[in-house]
């Protein structure tokens, strides 16, 4: 898909008399005698967005119907889902709460992290790249 973008060219317009040259050529242009040239710039495609992991990590001292609210509460997660990925959490060290954009990702750590600290957990959620 192409944009056409239009420019015009300004034309000096003779005073006459003085000179005494009446050929009315404009010496920069050669030819084009509309004074508007038409210039097709490709259009910009999207590119897909990177996608970022959002990880909940493990720790000793959270209890674990707390990482099922969280993922409930922040993440949508169905009550069966939220239990695998704890248990996840629990046995591996780490679990993948979701997967999203720049932007979002950043949000959702930044949401966890402040509500278990609020809650008095230390329960920990980072991001990485896909």
């Amino acid at each position: 898909m192409f944009t056409k973008v239009t420019a015009s060219k300004s034309v000096k317009a003779d005073s006459g008399g003085e000179s005494g040259d009446d050929s009315g050529d404009d010496s920069g242009d050669s030819g084009n005698q509309s004074g508007t040239q038409t210039l097709v710039r490709p259009k910009a495609e999207a590119k897909e967005p990177s996608f970022y992991k959002v990880i909940l990590l493990n720790d000793d001292f959270t209890p674990m119907d707390f990482v099922v609210h969280v993922l409930q509460k922040f993440f949508l997660k169905t009550m069966d889902d939220a239990n695998k990925i704890m248990m996840q959490v629990h046995m591996q060290g780490s679990g993948v709460a979701g997967t999203f954009t720049h932007e979002i990702a950043e949000t959702k750590v930044y949401v966890v992290n402040d509500y278990a600290r609020k809650s008095k957990h230390p329960l920990k959620c980072v991001m990485e790249k896909e």
